[in-house]
């Protein structure tokens, strides 16, 4: 038995009443029925969120360009920034890393069972060490050494790709190197990376191990969308763990892995899912 096509339906615009039922009205119009919807309305911004899950009335194939076509007039006048896609279509997706593999690794696991919709198109690294686990799930694997008299032409290099391979998500997988300012700027909105999140605050090296040392009960890790200020991008998850004096700093970084793995895939999981809306320096996540 075939599965009737879905499409995702997700926007924002400044409050006014009638939203709701100017996109209703549209998918009756069009013979849909909704399958899943949720929404938001900021006080603070003023600002509506909205994402919908549709199909067919009847279970006939929807024409999506038609159907962008459409809603067009239907946004318009709202001032709607919105997006109309195909819900089985899988988001290229490209991943960067340095040599931390444990990220990487769990991203294509999720995807080689269908957790996540992905289509990883290639992983980038400063290192040749992960090639063999990309080779290993058949992802084209891309070393792109860095140093700061290289840094220009490396990220020529990388935005190549993006360009060529028509990447819609760069995901930073524990990737150890600051993006400039130009590049956080052309992945406005499509970058996510994840780092660790503790109080107090350690940076540099071994951060676990510092925590360690200072007696941190909880840790925990933070994905976001990369900005040119440096991990402070619109936060889209967190994951927290408690620890003890009992564990050792080994047992930290363990714990460490998993909560930054976890934190990462919801956060690509939502954005491929079409689920996420930036909201000035937050995030509306349409669970």
């Amino acid at each position: 038995m075939s599965v009737a096509q879905t499409c995702v339906l997700t926007l924002s615009c400044p409050d006014a009443p009638g939203i709701v039922h100017a996109v209703s009205g549209f998918l009756v119009d069009k013979r849909c029925t909704i399958l899943e919807s949720q929404q938001f309305d900021d006080p603070d911004s003023g600002t509506f969120f909205m994402r919908v899950r549709f199909a067919h009335a009847e279970g006939a194939a929807l024409d999506v360009p038609a159907l962008r076509e459409a809603f067009a007039a239907v946004a318009d006048p709202w001032g709607m920034t919105w997006r109309l896609v195909d819900a089985s279509e899988r988001q290229r997706v490209l991943i960067m890393v340095s040599k931390y593999a444990h990220c990487l690794n769990d991203l294509l696991f999720r995807t080689s069972i269908g957790e996540l919709n992905l289509e990883i198109v290639a992983v980038v690294s400063n290192h040749p060490d992960l090639k063999h686990l990309a080779d290993a799930s058949g992802v084209p694997f891309r070393h792109v050494p860095i140093t700061p008299a290289t840094k220009p032409q490396a990220e020529a290099a990388l935005m190549e790709v993006v360009e060529a391979e028509q990447v819609e998500l760069v995901v930073l997988a524990r990737y150890m190197q600051i993006l400039s300012d130009g590049v956080c700027r052309r992945l406005e909105g499509r970058a996510i990376n994840i780092h660790h999140s503790m109080l107090p605050s350690f940076k540099g090296a071994a951060p676990y191990h510092q925590a360690h040392d200072r007696g941190v009960k909880v840790i925990g890790a933070t994905a976001h969308y990369v900005t040119a200020d440096l991990d402070e991008g619109p936060i889209i998850e967190q994951e927290m763990e408690r620890v003890d004096h009992a564990m050792t700093a080994e047992d930290y970084e363990a714990r460490g892995r998993d909560v930054e793995c976890r934190a990462l895939a919801r956060a690509v999981r939502w954005h491929t899912e079409n689920r996420i809306a930036l909201n000035g320096a937050k995030t509306v996540v349409l669970r």
